[in-house]
């Protein structure tokens, strides 16, 4: 938890304050990487090692969120809500065009999107990202906003690269010296085509990587989204082979991503401006490869599609750790409070500074999660619930005995259950939840997969496919 207090007066006043003694704002420089796992950086807890220097580095002397969340997502493309949420500061059922029944206005005034809100705070706006599968609306109100996809003449592997690039000549061109700056960087890795320059493939060796705990070849009941375009990157059923060869072309994109993240923070110590900067790493969502026998973001497990990391560091930011539950649209009143900028009344999101300044423990009592209209979830510190609606189904997990939720005590907890699904309904009402929790017409828990004609044709290994997908399908 938060151990910091005594450093917390010196490194506030840090933040607001530059050499000398006139006011200046931090500025805000935000990596938000496309599918990124929570533990998906070595100082996260990596089991592999992954080659992360840079995002090691902003981990130990910053502060980490182990616990936060993308809220849901009802489409398969979960970036896109979970940008949204971010972009706006609204939960996934108040977010534009997410739930027609819902009684709350949604954001429409480009006004109130963070971009604009920073602009207004007197902050110069820069974003360098993938156009598709993002808020489209939010991105555009960014003074400088770059669409990575348009610049790759060398191919997708130079992705990060190319972001890097991009954000260097902002720092060193196009940037307004009069006024404060907040970057957005959100390039479109590690999400497949797990393709990398091939310095960072040769990192790995995929007869090295570590089985997961939670390993499967298949899962062993219907979640209701079996056959989602991420399941069938690779044919039933999963194999260790083909799980290592998944993960090892993944840790060679993340590692290229860190590789260029940290030649952007060289510019700012060559530029002066790295002390008075606030880095902050954080993924739009996360990915199973392989876990409980999926390979996408398109469900609730807790190493699955909705946790993210989470991580500050610099002027006013401590060094530290929280268990508390977060949400990442959270970020956008915590960079309002970090910037001095208003708060729009419509945000949903909580700031997240008075956990990190140690004024409070945490900011709320339950997390829940939801994946379009056949999977719920609630957890609190110790249980988590999961409901699969469609097919009738409760699963109940002690997260502090089986954080990796392989011992379904539904049966054996009844009360327990009681409690947590009025939890559940209790949430799900106040986000304008309108998904029933029970129907009448279950569907079945067994689901065979598709015959090998439905895979993906010729070679079914990760390295084979890379070439073959379309732009569309990548994005």
């Amino acid at each position: 938890m938060n151990h910091h207090l005594p450093a917390i007066f010196g490194t506030l006043c840090l933040a607001f304050t530059a050499l000398g003694n006139s006011p200046k704002k931090v500025n805000i420089l935000h990596l938000n990487a496309d599918d990124h796992r929570a533990d998906g950086v070595t100082a996260l807890g990596n089991p592999d090692h992954v080659y992360t220097p840079t995002l090691d580095k902003l981990v130990e002397r910053g502060f980490s969120f182990r616990h936060c969340y993308t809220m849901g997502a009802m489409t398969g493309a979960v970036c896109t809500p979970s940008r949204t949420m971010m972009l706006t500061g609204l939960s996934w059922q108040h977010i534009p065009g997410a739930n027609a029944t819902s009684t709350i206005p949604t954001a429409k005034d480009a006004s109130t999107y963070l971009p604009r809100v920073m602009q207004a705070a007197g902050y110069q706006t820069f974003h360098a990202g993938k156009p598709s599968n993002s808020f489209i609306a939010g991105i555009k109100e960014y003074e400088i906003s770059i669409h990575l996809e348009d610049k790759l003449a060398d191919g997708r592997a130079n992705v990060s690269r190319v972001m890097g690039d991009l954000a260097i000549d902002f720092l060193d061109k196009k940037r307004d010296k009069s006024r404060p700056f907040y970057m957005y960087l959100a390039p479109s890795v590690p999400h497949d085509p797990r393709t990398a320059e091939p310095q960072f493939h040769d990192k790995y060796k995929p007869q090295e990587i570590k089985k997961s705990p939670c390993f499967l070849p298949q899962l062993p009941f219907n979640n209701g989204e079996m056959t989602v375009r991420d399941e069938k990157l690779e044919p039933w059923p999963r194999t260790e082979t083909m799980i290592q060869q998944v993960r090892a072309d993944y840790y060679a994109c993340v590692s290229g991503l860190d590789y260029n993240f940290n030649r952007v923070i060289e510019k700012l110590k060559e530029l002066g401006e790295y002390e008075n900067t606030i880095i902050v790493f954080t993924g739009d969502n996360g990915l199973s490869i392989g876990d409980h026998g999926l390979l996408g973001k398109q469900n609730l497990f807790e190493f699955g599609g909705m946790h993210v990391p989470c991580v500050l560091a610099g002027p006013g930011i401590p060094q530290g750790k929280s268990d508390a539950l977060v949400y990442l649209m959270d970020i956008f009143p915590t960079f309002c409070d970090l910037g001095g900028a208003k708060i729009p009344a419509h945000v949903d999101a909580k700031s997240l500074m008075p956990i990190i300044t140690g004024k409070q423990g945490k900011v709320r009592d339950v997390l829940y999660t939801g994946y379009c209209d056949c999977q719920r979830a609630i957890r609190d510190q110790q249980w988590k619930l999961m409901r699969y609606p469609l097919i009738n189904v409760t699963h109940l997990f002690d997260l502090q005995a089986d954080p990796y939720e392989m011992n379904d005590l539904a049966t054996q907890q009844p009360d327990k259950v009681k409690e947590m699904m009025t939890l559940l309904q209790s949430e799900m009402k106040r986000c304008d939840d309108p998904i029933p929790l029970v129907i009448d017409n279950p569907t079945s828990a067994t689901w065979t997969p598709p015959t090998p004609g439905d895979h993906p044709k010729g070679d079914n290994s990760s390295q084979g496919k890379k070439q073959k997908r379309s732009k569309k399908e990548i994005l």
